[in-house]
């Protein structure tokens, strides 16, 4: 399990660069912010309950 928990994290990460170089490219865009924030609330959720 810790593993799956740091793969994801690595993944929100990788997803906020990719998400940030879009927006400065190409300009706002809703829908990748809200996946990032979804996938970011799964990380966290994961990170908490591997803590519990």
């Amino acid at each position: 399990m810790p593993g799956t928990t740091k793969t994801m994290g690595v993944l929100t990460i990788g997803g906020l660069v990719v998400v940030t170089a879009y927006t400065v490219a190409l300009g706002s865009n809703g829908w990748l912010w809200f996946g990032w924030v979804v996938i970011g609330l799964i990380t966290l959720a994961m990170t908490m309950t591997r803590d519990a």
